[in-house]
């Protein structure tokens, strides 16, 4: 079973970057599919983006393409999310999600474990 820790999240204006992290432990993380979820308050829960066990294949939400990308370094047992041109509505709780056994995804209920989330709030 994986753990998954988020961090980078924060206070940026309108226009600005983060890159936001998800470390995991406690599994053969090189095996799982990662993706990235959001939830402001009162939304559902919104997929973000998705890459594969490699690295070789990525997905993004329409409200993201262009402006985020996702990677990972299975040496360090982590997946990154750079986000660039931050809008006010990207403010949100980001989660990390991992699916095992080289699987992925679009949708929530793809992934079986979930970090605790970390905030972005994008002023404007």
């Amino acid at each position: 079973q994986v753990q998954l820790v988020e961090s980078g999240g924060g206070l940026v204006q309108a226009g600005g970057s983060l890159r936001l992290s998800c470390a995991a432990s406690g599994g053969t993380f090189s095996s799982y599919g990662t993706g990235w979820f959001r939830q402001a308050p009162g939304k559902e829960r919104e997929f973000v983006a998705t890459i594969n066990w490699s690295g070789s294949s990525t997905y993004y939400g329409d409200s993201v393409k262009g402006r985020f990308t996702i990677s990972r370094d299975n040496a360090k047992n982590t997946v990154y999310l750079q986000m660039n041109s931050l809008k006010p509505e990207d403010t949100a709780v980001y989660y990390c999600a991992a699916v095992p056994h080289r699987g992925w995804g679009t949708r929530a209920g793809d992934y079986a474990y979930w970090g605790q989330g970390t905030q972005v709030t994008v002023s404007s």
